[in-house]
């Protein structure tokens, strides 16, 4: 019996190491390096040069508190990224930072969920 009890224990704590915090786009500077969900509303969707597209949370770029980021190689996974404009979002993944603004690199769809 203890051994099953241990094992469930293990088990939870695997489970919560790897669950996000749900934060604020505002937030998300202060939890660089972290895994974390980020929510909140997307204020407009645009694809640079590079063929970086950017979701800006939070605010419209300069001024956004967020980016979620998918890179030119990834894009081609997700569709109608235009509909997400204007609607809440939970983007899930590690925070970097760049040109100290926070951002989390999307590369798999299932890091961000419509609310």
């Amino acid at each position: 019996m203890k051994k099953i009890i241990l094992g469930l224990g293990l088990l939870l704590m695997a489970t919560s190491a790897h669950a996000a915090d749900t934060i604020a786009p505002d937030e998300a500077g202060a939890h660089a390096g972290e895994r974390v969900t980020v929510k909140g509303a997307v204020s407009a969707v645009h694809i640079a040069g590079s063929g970086v597209t950017f979701l800006d949370i939070g605010g419209n770029f300069p001024n956004n508190a967020f980016a979620a980021v998918i890179f030119k190689d990834d894009v081609g996974k997700f569709r109608d990224l235009d509909l997400f404009t204007g609607k809440t979002v939970e983007v899930t993944g590690s925070v970097r930072l760049y040109q100290g603004k926070p951002e989390i690199v999307l590369n798999d769809p299932a890091q961000i969920k419509l609310k």
